[in-house]
């Protein structure tokens, strides 16, 4: 990338804040915003928030074109999304968009699509602290982290989490209640980059803590494509005259 600003659509599906006085209370702008505060004050980024009730899930051709990484956060409305705008990020992040995948989004058609498993786990909701271990020390994403960070109360997640195996792990998380689970991973597909990490339960305050901020800004940083997204395939004619004889 050059010096330029990495180009951040953080899209989320923005249900429970409009029906849930809890969360509203939490994320009174909506979560996508707390979301994209925490980014635009990580600085170099250029950060743009769109939703799934907008014209085209917000994710039209022209928003896509100006985005290099998208981030992803759904829960109650998987199912409300459109194939043709799933195929749509699908083949964008094949050619070079980076996306980072969080919480429940591990539920999404996006990541169902691009993972090609079911990507089920177990579950729990009782606020129960968290400690993320880091295991891939130096990694950009694992940037300014100590060796763990906590987060007071969180759902649990719980392995087996059914995802192809990572091409990088780079936290682990273990819960009060025993469970422990791969929270932040790493894949490639296509010429784009994907990093899901597992914070972030509605009813929970995550997206304002400092560590979580620094996770998803570090990633952003890092999913950005390295070279212009656009490429050329099919038909293309010889550079010099094929002499045939």
């Amino acid at each position: 990338m050059s010096s330029a600003k990495v180009r951040v659509t953080v899209w989320g599906e923005y249900r429970h804040e409009k029906k849930n006085a809890k969360v509203a209370e939490i994320y009174p702008k909506g979560m996508h915003e707390a979301i994209a505060d925490g980014l635009r004050k990580a600085g170099g980024l250029d950060v743009r928030t769109v939703t799934l009730d907008e014209p085209e899930h917000g994710l039209t051709e022209k928003v896509l074109d100006e985005t290099d990484v998208l981030t992803w956060w759904g829960h109650t409305a998987h199912g409300d999304v459109k194939d043709e705008i799933v195929k749509r990020v699908q083949n964008r992040v094949l050619g070079g968009m980076g996306l980072i995948v969080l919480h429940s989004g591990h539920f999404s058609k996006i990541f169902k699509a691009l993972m090609g498993t079911t990507c089920n786990l177990k579950w729990r909701e009782a606020d129960e602290k968290e400690i993320f271990w880091v295991c891939k020390p130096g990694h950009p994403i694992a940037e300014g982290l100590g060796d763990h960070f906590v987060l007071e109360r969180e759902e649990m997640y719980g392995e087996h989490f059914d995802i192809p195996e990572a091409e990088e792990t780079i936290f682990i998380s273990w819960f009060a209640g025993g469970e422990v689970f791969r929270s932040g991973c790493t894949w490639k597909r296509g010429a784009g980059k994907i990093f899901y990490f597992r914070p972030g339960h509605e009813t929970y305050p995550t997206y304002y803590d400092a560590n979580v901020q620094k996770v998803i800004a570090n990633a952003a940083r890092w999913a950005a494509p390295a070279f212009p997204q656009k490429q050329f395939y099919g038909n293309h004619k010889p550079l010099v005259p094929i002499v045939k004889g």
